[in-house]
């Protein structure tokens, strides 16, 4: 699937090269993203077993408990999370932190690395 408009400006403003979803991979989101106030977090481990490596979440802090996030089919995130489809083709070891009137994207080495 190639990346929307918007996400190549999202990966232009921070000189990456874009890596967009395919049509098969699964984002994990946490419930709250449907429900929570802002702001929203996501975060992009290295794809793998089907997994496009994004995590997305609401609020200040995510929790550790193991069914915290759940596996959704990208299609349907937009319906799911309509802000977080502009940042979707930053590559592994990129985050974004959003709220009204604030956006914080940065990279972050830990997150590509291997356990």
């Amino acid at each position: 699937m190639l990346p929307t408009t918007e996400q190549l400006q999202v990966a232009q403003r921070f000189a990456v090269l874009p890596l967009a979803l395919t049509p098969s991979e699964t984002v994990g989101v946490a419930s709250n993203i449907r429900t929570a106030l802002l702001p929203l977090n996501g975060l992009r481990h290295r794809p793998e077993n089907g997994t496009s490596g994004w995590y997305l979440w609401a609020g200040e802090q995510f929790s550790e408990d193991p069914d915290f996030f759940r596996p959704l089919h990208h299609e349907h995130l937009s319906d799911w999370c309509p802000a977080a489809m502009p940042y979707l083709a930053l590559p592994p070891g990129w985050r974004f932190l959003v709220a009204p009137d604030y956006e914080d994207v940065w990279f972050d080495e830990m997150l590509l690395e291997i356990d």
